[in-house]
This record gives structure tokens, sequence and C-alpha cells, in this order.
């Protein structure tokens, strides 16, 4: 917070991330012909007569926020192990609480991975469910959602793999809310997440029938065993003790349409875990750019996760 509190330190750190040359360019029509206007820390396009901002094409497009408040924040939800609320970031950067949230949301979409890179060697898939029970909703939330036979009202399933730990990178993984843990949904995410010929080890569900003619595929039935050599799924288990952990510690309660947000943000800080707080600082805010999150894309649901219909918001 005192870093940024100097608005020019700011400016100058925005700037290095969205033109790492150091040679500024119209967004607009891409010329190096510029001007800075300091009275509005703008620029001012020589060719087409455009001002822009190193706001303009990323996640803070459109905020009347300060660069202080945003790497702040930043900085504080890529370095809290459980999370941090939007009450706590509120208090912290002197914002109200419906403005922490939406920043929070934003930044979210900052920490997305967006990597190509295939998974290989020995590899976990596995699935669970997020949402909350009828027991511990009051009457009001009961009658707005549809409570099924097993007590849980409107469980999200979450498909995950996560890649073992090699001698160069510690254990990563991806996560992504899917329809259902049939096999249709599974499958094709396998498929485009692990490299042919991996080693996959998976529970006993029939989902993943059918995985033995790309791989080789390794069951374990927890109704008999947990763990037996090297076949069990205890590393994604362990994501997913702590994706909800921090979900029901400190978020309490996540919309379905706003949930894949926070997928996001619990797998950068996995898979960065191993980095020093400014590594994860860094890496974090080369995600801002080229994403862009309106608040009524968010609240559209456009912003989250096509899959699910909308509901009414998230804490």
């Amino acid at each position: 917070m005192a870093y940024f509190s100097d608005r020019k330190r700011g400016l100058d750190f925005m700037a290095s991330l969205r033109w790492p040359g150091g040679k500024v360019s119209c967004p607009h029509c891409q010329s190096e012909k510029v001007s800075f206007l300091s009275t509005r820390e703008k620029w001012k396009c020589m060719a087409c007569h455009k001002q822009f901002s190193a706001k303009l094409g990323t996640i803070f497009e459109d905020s009347a926020l300060g660069y202080d408040k945003w790497f702040p924040a930043l900085w504080m939800i890529v370095n809290a192990k459980n999370g941090i609320s939007s009450y706590e970031i509120a208090r912290s950067l002197g914002v109200t609480q419906k403005t922490a949230w939406f920043m929070l949301q934003r930044l979210r979409l900052a920490l997305q991975a967006g990597s190509f890179d295939k998974f290989s060697g020995e590899v976990e898939a596995d699935e669970t469910y997020v949402g909350g029970r009828a027991f511990k909703m009051n009457s009001k939330q009961r009658a707005r959602r549809k409570e099924d036979g097993r007590g849980t009202i409107n469980m999200v399933p979450v498909a995950g793999i996560l890649q073992r730990t090699t001698e160069e990178t510690p254990s990563r993984v991806k996560v992504r809310v899917v329809r259902n843990a049939k096999r249709r949904e599974v499958m094709p995410n396998i498929l485009t997440t692990v490299r042919h010929g991996s080693t996959i080890f998976t529970d006993a569900l029939k989902s993943y029938q059918g995985l033995h003619h790309a791989y080789t595929h390794e069951v374990i039935d927890h109704a008999i065993a947990y763990v037996r050599g090297k076949v069990h799924t205890n590393g994604m288990e362990n994501f997913w003790s702590l994706l909800k952990r921090c979900l029901k510690g400190t978020y309490v309660s996540v919309e379905p349409f706003h949930l894949s947000r926070y997928l996001d943000e619990q797998a950068f800080r996995f898979n960065e875990r191993k980095d020093c707080d400014a590594g994860r600082f860094k890496k974090a805010a080369q995600g801002i750019i080229g994403k862009t999150l309106s608040y009524l894309e968010l609240m559209d649901g456009k912003g989250g996760d096509d899959l699910l219909p909308c509901a009414t918001g998230a804490r």
C-alpha cells in the first residue's frame, strides 16, 4: 500500500505491464506517435487523435479506482492462503463492500491460467460437488432452490486433474465446472488436458471407463481402500479440501455461475505455492492484460461459466 500510494509509481508499473518494451503504442491504430497528458494521466495518439489510458483493454477498464487500490488488492488475493473476503478488502482499502466484491471478481479473472500445455507423466483425475446443504439454509433459501433426495441443493459438479510432482516442477492442477459427472463430460476434459500415453489414476466412477485406450489407467476403489502403492487420488483430494475450506470458511456462499472464477483463484495459489509473495504478485499482474469484465456481464453470468444458470450474486 505504501509503495503504490505514489500515483506516478503505480502508473509506471502499469505501463511496464502494458508495454513491456517501454514504447507506448495506441491500442486503436497501433501508432507509436503518442504524447502523454500529465494532467489526465492519459496518452493522446497523434495519428487517430484518440486518447487512451493504460487501463484500456485490461480488467481495470472503466474503473474510477486508482492503482493505489487495485495493486494492493491483487497482492492480498494472491497471497491469502484461504482467500480474502470483500469485507476485509473494503476495510483495508477504504472502499465499500460492493466495490470490493466487484474488484475481487475482476481480479479472479486475471488469475485464469489460460495455458494450453498438457499434463503428462503421473496424473490424477477426480470430481467433487460444491454447494449448500438444506439443513444449513433458512426457509427462503430452501424455497428459492430446488432440493434433491440427498439433502443437497443445486450442488455443482467440478472436475479436477492433477499432475503429480516431478523433479522439475511441483504438482499442478486444472479445475473446471462441468454440467455433470457423466462420461460425456468427464472424458473430453481429460483428453484435452492430458497427453496420450500418460498414467492416470482415478476412483471407480464408471465415467472413467474407457481411458485405457489412450492412457495407462489405474483404478482405486474407495469402497475397498484409499491407497494401493502409487494408485490413489490423494493429491486431488487434498486440493478439494483446500478449496472447500476456502469457500466455506472465507466466502461462505458462492452462487453457481460465479464459481468458475473462485476455482481459478484457488488453482492459481495452489500452482504457485512454491513461489514467494512478490513472485505470485508479478505473475498475477501479467494476467490483467487483454481481459475485461463489466458489471453487467458479471451479473448476466457472461463473465462466469455459461454452463450454469444465472443467480443473484455471491458473497
